[in-house]
């Protein structure tokens, strides 16, 4: 087996150059395995991203890719590109834990669909990565079974959730790419705080598979959660992006749409919500807006204010209300799940929100159904919209869990995020620079199955304000 010399520090590069290397013959898969391996043992002692190392396995299957390449096989669109998984996406063999000391031995049977399309593509999974117990602890990452992970820029800061062992392995370079999912900011929230790229695609665009145990999740669930790459180049979310679209039979809800959509006449037009809601934003958010909007303008981009998106104070409420009244008739059960204190996220969630009874349920879905109608109208407008991930910096790890006002601060601030995963659309974050230390991010929201315009925009934005990462030394 070769080994990565110490010039040689795979880690630092982009996917894309990664498996550029491996195609054209100059390293090979294992080389790649063992830079990012390398880099694993170095610092996730530190930041705690990684939760289940799958080293020796990681190893095997570059091995035996190595071998194939060099029998005349062509090598896949991401060879030797090394992917961590969220403990909620199964890989075949490995426990799917969910960061639950209940499910440590719940051993997966096979892929989750999207990690199965990865690996036919050529990419290594190196390890499960870390998020909040059963994604319900909170927005900040920290499980029963694995404890917290860093936000490798500053550790009095949360890296975000439920996605932030992806963010931070991504952020420090212990993988290339994350594959995570995202319900109302699980992407983009921890992509924003940890400084790398996000993107949370279209309802029905990458197949999926979100069952713990034989049962279906229901009708909310169903359509507001979506698996999603982060990465620490918008290029490299493409590139992700293209392997994981399209339809597959494991999942009736796929659809085979085009990864590119016709190109659209003249500028494309940008309209830009600083502060949706009225609620409130940061000086440095509204800093890393005008920043992303400028960078637009230049890239050709009409870029233009509107006061808000299309009923948000309505969208938040019907979200909340149809989502808890999914989830209120099993918590008895789950609160037993999540350990020590686990509990309080969704417990001032449930009493914040409405539970309702089967008459204003189905009532909601209707209500969902002209939100997006109007959400349609203002993207047929203008494609794009350019707003806040979270309208002020991360915060100190578990203020949603903390208090009755940290959990309104923390969920008013991703109220975007919040407003366009129950509609449906697609979002890309990126980041902006950075303000006191800690990175800056936008998001740009597009029309449904229209990845591609937002990658466009987000890739014009990170030409001219740059790459943040990895992170070298973790301040932690």
């Amino acid at each position: 087996m070769q080994t990565s010399t110490p010039h040689e520090d795979w880690w630092e590069r982009t996917a894309a150059a990664q498996t550029q290397a491996v195609q054209r013959g100059e390293a090979t898969a294992a080389e790649l395995v063992e830079s990012h391996l390398d880099r694993i043992a170095a610092l996730n002692p530190e930041v705690n991203a990684v939760t289940q190392l799958l080293a020796e396995r990681a190893r095997t299957d570059a091995e035996e890719q190595d071998r194939r390449t060099a029998a005349g096989e062509r090598p896949g669109p991401l060879a030797g590109v090394c992917f961590t998984v969220k403990e909620s996406i199964a890989v075949r063999g490995v426990p799917t834990t969910h960061g639950a000391t209940r499910f440590k031995d719940l051993v997966a049977a096979e892929d989750a669909p999207p990690v199965a399309r990865l690996r036919a593509a050529g990419a290594i999974p190196v390890g499960h990565s870390n998020m909040p117990t059963l994604t319900l602890a909170g927005m900040h990452t920290r499980s029963e079974l694995f404890g917290d992970t860093l936000n490798p820029w500053d550790r009095s800061r949360t890296p975000g959730g439920s996605s932030g062992g992806d963010a931070v392995a991504v952020a420090c370079g212990l993988t290339a790419l994350g594959l995570g999912n995202d319900a109302g900011g699980s992407i983009r929230v921890p992509a924003s705080f940890c400084g790398v790229a996000g993107l949370k695609p279209t309802t029905g665009r990458y197949a999926a598979d979100h069952r713990i145990g034989p049962q279906d999740p229901p009708l909310g669930a169903q359509l507001c959660v979506v698996d999603g790459p982060l990465a620490r180049s918008v290029a490299d979310l493409r590139l992700a992006h293209e392997v994981l679209a399209g339809a597959d039979p494991a999942d009736p809800r796929s659809l085979p749409v085009p990864v590119r959509g016709e190109a659209l006449p003249g500028p494309v037009r940008v309209a830009v919500v600083t502060d949706p809601g009225g609620l409130g934003v940061h000086p440095s958010v509204v800093d890393a807006l005008r920043r992303a909007a400028d960078a637009l303008r230049d890239a050709g981009y009409e870029v233009e204010e509107i006061d808000d998106v299309p009923r948000l104070a309505e969208t938040l409420d019907a979200y909340g209300s149809l989502l808890m009244s999914e989830f209120a008739p099993g918590w008895p059960t789950v609160r037993t799940l999540l350990g020590e204190g686990g509990h309080r996220y969704i417990e001032m969630s449930m009493a914040r929100a409405r539970t309702v009874d089967l008459p204003e349920y189905q009532r909601l879905t209707g209500v969902r159904l002209g939100l997006a109608r109007d959400w349609s109208r203002l993207l047929e407008r203008c494609p794009l919209v350019l707003g806040p991930v979270f309208t002020a910096p991360p915060p100190a790890p578990g203020t949603e869990s903390r208090d009755e006002e940290g959990h309104r601060l923390v969920g008013e601030a991703m109220r975007l995020c919040t407003a366009t995963s129950f509609v449906g659309l697609p979002a890309v974050a990126v980041p902006t620079g950075s303000a006191d230390g800690l990175p800056t991010g936008v998001q740009l929201i597009g029309r449904p199955f229209r990845e591609d315009l937002c990658l466009d925009a987000a890739e014009a934005v990170e030409q001219r304000l740059g790459v943040l990462t990895p992170v070298r030394v973790p301040a932690v």
